[in-house]
């Protein structure tokens, strides 16, 4: 038994190790939200951003299929405001209209309400790393130019919708307006600034422009089975 209380101890040691750890990582490495200036060249970015992955596409585009990091998979009938969420143990069909018209089509789990509150947040975020970009216009968000030296930058602000209001997202993009990645400020998220690079851009059958693969500290997050259609 002593034997035992030592190991908790020890055990409970490290993960104090660990947290601190963590905490003063994002004090160190967390970066202050920049300031920008709204009005129409912050707009302007966003239209010519927006333009080069194709929001026409995106607007026209009913069905949307992907699986998220290989986790949970979708089936998002754009068109017609539900999404089937699939993973190993359940599937969930979400109204995204009236989330209290969702129902679970299968699962052992007995506490449904849960299981699609669960799948809510999933999507919310799920699709944002596949969508984001696509989101620049969206009701409730506020565009910020950033200029710093002389390179610009979009900082969106998302003042409503989803499932944390208020997180921030600093686009920084090519010389042809393509994104290539976002630093963010996020209620979920210790570490200011954190930067997830998106990459393996590719073209939908519907004609998005969509990044199948984001790195956070070299972290892969990959977008698989991904699959447009009218």
């Amino acid at each position: 038994m002593t034997s035992f209380i030592k190991i908790l101890k020890v055990s409970g040691a490290v993960l104090l190790g660990i947290i601190l750890i963590v905490i003063i990582s994002g004090v160190i490495i967390s970066k202050p939200l920049p300031e920008g200036v709204e009005g129409q060249e912050a707009d302007e970015l966003a239209q010519q951003l927006l333009s080069k992955v194709n929001s026409e596409a995106f607007e026209k585009t009913a069905l949307i299929e992907w699986t998220f990091a290989g986790i949970r998979s979708y089936e998002w009938y754009k068109s017609k405001d539900y999404v089937i969420v699939s993973t190993d143990s359940y599937k969930v069909k979400l109204d995204l209209k009236k989330y209290s018209n969702s129902i679970v089509l299968s699962s052992a789990n007995a506490d449904h309400k849960k299981l699609i509150e669960k799948s809510i947040t999933n999507f919310n975020n799920d699709s944002f790393w596949l969508v984001a970009p696509y989101k620049l216009m969206d009701e409730g968000t506020e565009r910020r130019l950033v200029t710093t030296n002389g390179k610009q930058s979009l900082l969106v602000t998302y003042t409503k919708g989803g499932s944390t209001p208020g997180d921030s997202y600093l686009w920084n993009i090519d010389k042809n307006n393509k994104p290539t990645s976002f630093e963010m400020w996020v209620s979920i998220l210790p570490i200011g600034g954190l930067e997830a690079i998106w990459k393996e851009w590719t073209t939908t059958e519907t004609g998005m422009l969509v990044s199948t693969k984001k790195t956070i500290f070299g972290i892969p997050i990959a977008i698989t089975d991904l699959k447009t259609s009218f």
